[in-house]
């Protein structure tokens, strides 16, 4: 029982961190003198990462799955 709990850590470590340092990375496109980029763009990215925030969550409180694979801006 012990390895499943240090693998849970090392993997849970990881990729949160790595989650993380790609929210900047998300954050960085807000530079207006670099992008080109509307509130409605801005919008459908958070409620994308939203919702599969929401699905990641629940999954630890029930067996459920779902959520998209890939996120594309529509025009």
């Amino acid at each position: 029982m012990r390895d499943k709990r240090k693998k849970f850590v090392d993997l849970a470590e990881a990729r949160v961190n790595r989650a993380i340092k790609d929210l900047k990375l998300i954050g960085n496109l807000s530079n207006r003198s670099s992008y080109e980029f509307n509130d409605d763009d801005v919008k459908q990215i958070f409620e994308a990462l939203q919702k599969e925030l929401n699905v990641a969550k629940s999954r630890f409180s029930e067996n459920g799955s779902g959520g998209s694979d890939s996120f594309r801006l529509k025009n």
